[in-house]
């Protein structure tokens, strides 16, 4: 007698993971958003019954992508100020248009970034800008999963006027989600120059008191470091290091301008690294030497960083660029395998995010799955899935994205978004601002 499951999903192909050998005919049973199995169809249809059978023919699936790093409501910003490098970028461009930034702004500039991720494969994403109450609410009603932190500047914001304010906001986040299975919160300061020892200790403390990541951003230029070591007399890593953030519950996102034996001290207290390789280039910030981070056993999770210096939301687009970078810096053909970038994408992205059930697909994960159409050109023949993923696919090739065992997207549609009024409502506020 077969077990009755919500949901069968079948396709082609499967790739469980990076670095695990392909199924071929594969399905996978759901029930109540977890995987209950896995394997070749003539088992798994001879063992499971369903009423919401989704065969998806001739497609790839695999685990949805995790993307370490982003400022979900700048996709308002996208195109806004190109070219330019990172600390005039910031301070002649995006902070002034910023100061008008709404609350009913940063929700609707999310829920773009959502549509983008989801019809590009990311399931999930790790979030740190302003308003973030009202990016955690819209990502709770449309269903992607999300790690989101209030970006906590010194400085009055559109969001609050005083740090106390913005402490606030953080710890109400953490304790308003402490309890939901896809939206969690995390303390997030922005980066050492936009904050003080004494900001960093009390977010020190409070992801201690709340069992949570730290996240920032840190050693991203040689002119941070320079303006590290004239504001405190240390190098970003070190400061951070004296002030005990630098734990397995720390992400650094950037990590460009980092010594040897400041990776040797990062792999030593377990510290993640968040490389967003697109946005460091377009910055001109520099190559963060990753090769190096993974040989040291540093946890490495890729990120696309916000829209208005990428400019696109795409951790397809992430991983080309990722495994080929590192290969033509370092004339070495063999570094950032795709096998390798594949899982920065996917297992050790969720790692990064403290997600232990996401990342894979095998018995007991999240069901969050996504499938790659094989019938575009661009993915025929498939002789390789891995390498297909890294090396060819891209975000277009995407035609279903399931998170949590709930289909958001499939063959172009969204079915927890109304994609249509979310784009006059871009319109109006592009008007506005």
């Amino acid at each position: 007698m077969s077990t009755l499951c919500t949901t069968l999903v079948t396709a082609s192909c499967l790739l469980p993971s990076a670095g695990a050998s392909p199924m071929y005919e594969a399905s996978i049973a759901i029930a109540d958003g977890t995987i209950l199995d896995i394997g070749p169809s003539s088992r798994i249809m001879q063992e499971y019954h369903t009423e919401n059978h989704i065969d998806l023919g001739q497609a790839l699936l695999l685990p949805g992508l995790v993307n370490t790093h982003t400022h979900a409501a700048m996709t308002l910003f996208r195109g806004l100020a190109d070219d330019l490098p990172l600390m005039q970028w910031l301070s002649e461009h995006i902070w002034p248009k910023e100061a008008k930034l709404t609350a009913h702004a940063a929700e609707v500039g999310a829920m773009l970034a959502f549509a983008e991720m989801i019809a590009g494969g990311i399931t999930q994403f790790c979030d740190m800008y302003l308003f973030e109450e009202r990016v955690a609410r819209a990502a709770d009603t449309v269903g992607i999963r999300a790690v989101l932190g209030e970006g906590l500047f010194l400085a009055p914001n559109p969001s609050y006027t005083a740090i106390e304010e913005g402490l606030a906001k953080a710890e109400a986040l953490l304790s308003q989600y402490a309890n939901n299975d896809r939206v969690t919160g995390a303390v997030m300061p922005h980066a050492i120059y936009t904050t003080s020892p004494e900001l960093l200790e009390s977010c020190r403390d409070m992801a201690a008191q709340y069992h949570t990541n730290i996240y920032i951003h840190a050693a991203e230029t040689a002119q941070e470091t320079a303006m590290c070591l004239e504001t405190h007399g240390k190098r970003p890593i070190a400061y951070l290091n004296d002030l005990g953030l630098l734990t397995p519950h720390t992400v650094l996102v950037h990590c460009v301008d980092v010594t040897s034996e400041e990776i040797e001290l990062l792999a030593e207290r377990g510290v993640c690294v968040s490389h967003n390789p697109k946005s460091n280039l377009k910055l001109a910030s520099g190559v963060a030497p990753i090769p190096a981070m993974l040989e040291s056993g540093i946890p490495v999770g890729l990120g696309t960083d916000g829209a208005a210096s990428n400019n696109k939301l795409d951790l397809f687009s992430e991983m080309n660029v990722c495994a080929l970078l590192h290969k033509g810096v370092g004339a070495d053909p063999t570094v950032t395998r795709a096998t390798q970038v594949l899982d920065m994408a996917t297992r050790a992205g969720a790692a990064c995010l403290g997600q232990s059930t996401s990342g894979c697909l095998e018995k007991g994960n999240a069901a969050d799955i996504i499938a790659l159409d094989l019938s575009q050109p661009n993915l025929v023949p498939m002789t390789n899935p891995t390498s297909h993923a890294v090396y060819a696919a891209d975000a277009g090739n995407v035609r279903f994205t399931m998170i949590n065992g709930k289909v958001l997207y499939f063959d172009g549609s969204f079915t927890t978004m109304d994609y249509p009024l979310l784009l006059r409502e871009v319109e109006e506020l592009q008007a506005s601002m």
